[in-house]
This record gives C-alpha cells, sequence and structure tokens, in this order.
C-alpha cells in the first residue's frame, strides 16, 4: 500500500490495519489485534456476543477476560457475574485473567500490546496500551462483542494534537504531575475524539512506566486515544518482557498535519493536584497545604507500576503513615507485587504502615477495599475524582503522583513531596 502524504501516529497505523490511506475523518474497518473486558463490563459483552449469536471467537489467544475490578468478589451478584466470565472463557477457549492477577491495563501492557497494534477493550484506560505506538482505545460493551467475533471494528480517525514536551523534571516531578499539568491546560473535554500524540526530548527520555501513566490519563482530557512512538526504550521493555520479537518502529511522519501543536516546558511543572470533582480542577500540591486526608490510596491502571512503588518506598523509608490517615496499597499485576517484594518496597510500606491490598482496581472504581465515609477526604494516584467516584458521593477525592501520595500519608495533609524528602 501506498500512503500518499505524511501521517500522524494514528493515521499510520489505522492505514495499516485498514489496508487504506486514512487520514483523519475518514471511516476505517480495522483488524483488531487485542480485545478485552473486565469483569465490570464483560458479563454485558457475553450476553450481547450470545444474542448476537456468534459462536466462536476471531482470535482467542488475544482476547482476554479480566477479574480485576471487584476482585476478590465483594458480593454474589459479582461472583455470580464472574462465574459467567469463566465459564464463556471455557465455550471459547479465550484468555481468563483470575482473582490476583492483575488490572487489566497493566496486564495488557506486560504481555499483550505492541508497536502498530489496534487494542480495544470495554473499559475507557483501554488507552494505556498507547504507550506502545498502538491505536488503543476504549469502546462498549457491544462493541468490543462484535470486535471479539469478527476480529474488526470500524473507527472515525481522529484528528491529532501533537503534545511537545522537552527540558527535564525538578525534583519531586513525575509523569503524573505532567498530565494533570496538561489536562488543567485544555480541559476535561479539551481533546474530545482527538488523538494526543507525544514527543520531544522528555519523552524521549522518558520510561514505559511514565509513558503508560500519561498515555492511561489521556481520556481524561475527552481524547480517544494516546499515543507515543515506539523507540529504544520501548524495544527495551518488550525485550525485558521477552516479547522482543515484536518490536518495530513506528514514528509520525516529518510533515504530518496536526491540529493543534502544545509546547510545554518540563522544567516549569511544580508537583500537582487535582481537586475534586473533576480532573481538570487543578492546583499546585503546595497550595493544598491544609487540607487534611483521611485516606492515601496508591495503586490503580495510573500508578500502581513498581517504578510507583520504588517512588513512595523511597518517600516513606524510616517515617510512618500519619496516625490519621489510612494508607492502601495495590500494586498493579502480580508481577508488580513479585518484583516490588524482592526489591524491598513493600516491606518499606508494611514497615510506614500501609495495608497491602491484592493485585487489582481495589478501591479505585468504589465497589470495595476502601470505600470512604460521610466528609472523608482521600488522595488517590488514580485517574479519576468526580463525586462518587470510591463509592460514596458525599466525600472528596484528590489525584496526585506517588511521591504526592507517600508525603501526604507521612504528614496527614496534602503534602509537597520535596518537603518530606
Amino acid at each position: 500500500m501506498v500512503l500518499a502524504m505524511g501521517k500522524t501516529l494514528v493515521e499510520k497505523i489505522l492505514s495499516d490495519k485498514s489496508d487504506k490511506d486514512a487520514m483523519a475523518g475518514d471511516i476505517v474497518i480495522a483488524k483488531v489485534d487485542v480485545a478485552f473486558v473486565q469483569d465490570g463490563t464483560g458479563p454485558l459483552a457475553v450476553r450481547q456476543f450470545d444474542e448476537a449469536g456468534f459462536a466462536k471467537v476471531a482470535n482467542p489467544d488475544k482476547t482476554i477476560l479480566f477479574l480485576d475490578h471487584a476482585a476478590p468478589s465483594p458480593n454474589k451478584q459479582l461472583s455470580n457475574d464472574h462465574m459467567l466470565l469463566r465459564q464463556f472463557s471455557k465455550n471459547t477457549r479465550v484468555q481468563l485473567s483470575e482473582v490476583g492477577e492483575g488490572v487489566c491495563h497493566q496486564i495488557v501492557a506486560e504481555n499483550y500490546a505492541v508497536p502498530g497494534d489496534v487494542v480495544v477493550g470495554a473499559d475507557s484506560h483501554t488507552v494505556t496500551a498507547g504507550a506502545f505506538a498502538a491505536v488503543a482505545t476504549g469502546m462498549g460493551s457491544t462493541d468490543i462483542a462484535v470486535a471479539m467475533a469478527l476480529g474488526k471494528t470500524w473507527f472515525r480517525v481522529p484528528g491529532t494534537f501533537k503534545i511537545v514536551v522537552n527540558g527535564s523534571f525538578k525534583k519531586g516531578v513525575y509523569p503524573k504531575d505532567l498530565i494533570l499539568h496538561l489536562i488543567g491546560m485544555i480541559g476535561a473535554d479539551g481533546a474530545t475524539y482527538k488523538a494526543l500524540e507525544f514527543g520531544g526530548d522528555t519523552i524521549d527520555a522518558m520510561p514505559i512506566s511514565g509513558r503508560l501513566t500519561i498515555a492511561n490519563m489521556a481520556v481524561e482530557a475527552g481524547a480517544k486515544m494516546g499515543l507515543f512512538a515506539s523507540d529504544e526504550t520501548t524495544k527495551a521493555y518488550l525485550v525485558s518482557q521477552r516479547r522482543g520479537g515484536s518490536y518495530r518502529p513506528i514514528v509520525p511522519d516529518p510533515d504530518a498535519i496536526y491540529e493543534r501543536t502544545i509546547e510545554i516546558n518540563a522544567g516549569t511543572i511544580e508537583p500537582t493536584v487535582s481537586k475534586p470533582h473533576t480532573v481538570d480542577n487543578i492546583a499546585l500540591t503546595r497550595e493544598l497545604a491544609n487540607i487534611e486526608v483521611q485516606q492515601v490510596f496508591m495503586g490503580t491502571c495510573t500508578n500502581g507500576r513498581l517504578s510507583d512503588l520504588a517512588v513512595a518506598a523511597s518517600v516513606l523509608e524510616g517515617k510512618t503513615r500519619s496516625s490519621d490517615t489510612r494508607l492502601l496499597v495495590a500494586p498493579a499485576s502480580k508481577k508488580v507485587l513479585s518484583d516490588a517484594i524482592a526489591a524491598g518496597y513493600i516491606q518499606v510500606l508494611l514497615d510506614a504502615g500501609a495495608a497491602i491490598m491484592p493485585p487489582g482496581c481495589a478501591a479505585c472504581v468504589g465497589v470495595h477495599q476502601g470505600i470512604l465515609g460521610d466528609g472523608e477526604v482521600c488522595l488517590s494516584t488514580a485517574n479519576r475524582n468526580f463525586k462518587g467516584r470510591m463509592g460514596n458521593p458525599n466525600s472528596y477525592i484528590y489525584l496526585a503522583s506517588p511521591a504526592t501520595a507517600a508525603a501526604t500519608a507521612i504528614t496527614g495533609r496534602i503534602t509537597d513531596p520535596r518537603e518530606v524528602v
């Protein structure tokens, strides 16, 4: 296939997967490489699959059912949903990720997504896999049922905003602060149905863990996708996961056309927090020092990786949490937990007074393992803070980096990590 003109990452990948010279605004039917559901969205997808009369899944090896959002199950209704997904796995031979294996987006990163893939999931944070130069996006359960059965789906190719980040982070500043800063700049609906394409020397130097954090939260600005070019950092990560053979370089063309370019100087960013009840309601961490916090929750698909636990352990080592503040930690996967134990991070967190949860979503979605009481404040490393997100509409959720979360656990109030390191 000959491509007519310069393309963004999303145009390049969807051209390849649709065998069409795809440009922003075009409608394409693209091959799906990875499709998945989780235990909140999966039961509906399975029922829609059955009602549509489908009998087989197009690619069982790359179709995954994740038991992660309510795992272990907190009630009989969710236990029955888990039973439904387990039976569907047996019937169709698709992959089942059991209770305790971890969060869907982390396991897709560890085991499935590769450069050039189209990844679709019945979960809005499927965008996380865009860190690998993949077109990755969330869809409704019915759309995912069709994608599982047919191995393809349709897209309107999104226009792209180019996010160029140059410079070095100051001490105490992390990729989470960058993405919160960006969302504060453009707004929670500032990139609706756009692709965010990240580049610049800050991004080039950023490890995969940081890229995953940023891609994960692209949807919080309304974006359909968040993508990074694949490079030697991508390759090294895939090699570390014993998937190096699946690497290929994918970069945007130098003459690609972007709807908007946003330039950010990483050196100007400070530790940042999202205040209730929207992600774009940001403030500098140092401006919120009077906010008392009853619960700190560290983990999720945004910041539950090994590097996140390493940062938290570096802040907490030799210190203990405030007696007025609970500290909950949920590693994003079993591998993360195992590696964190081996590295000594879990012991540091335990010594600091943390409660370690099973790998999974834990308190993030508000069904178990950390639901807040009336009027309580939680500082979380998650990606959403709308009213009721953590199970109680009469509570308050602030979002921040693992470093800020660890510092806050020590003092019992929102704290700039530079104050305690």
